[in-house]
């Protein structure tokens, strides 16, 4: 992957070109010698912001473990302890 930083008058003299070095890698652009944009293939742009799993997905019991008989103990004691506000 080649990074190609140009500036902003460069990217305006030629954008075709620009275009063209952006599908070999991000191309930095910048205004006044700082970065202000960043042009890339749609291709990288998909794989950036491709769906992921989820915390849905992540913390969902596998299918095969679904038949699991789960009972559990119950507790002796007070959850909760009344307050007297007198």
């Amino acid at each position: 992957m080649t990074i190609t930083t140009v500036t902003s008058r460069e990217f305006n003299q030629d954008v075709s070109k620009i275009k063209r070095a952006s599908l070999n890698g991000p191309v930095f652009i910048t205004d006044r010698g700082h970065p202000s944009h960043v042009l890339l293939a749609i291709e990288d742009y998909e794989k950036l912001t491709e769906v992921r799993e989820n915390i849905i997905d992540l913390l969902a019991m596998p299918a095969d473990t679904a038949d699991i008989n789960f009972e559990p103990a119950k507790l002796n004691k007070k959850i909760y302890r009344p307050e007297d506000f007198d």
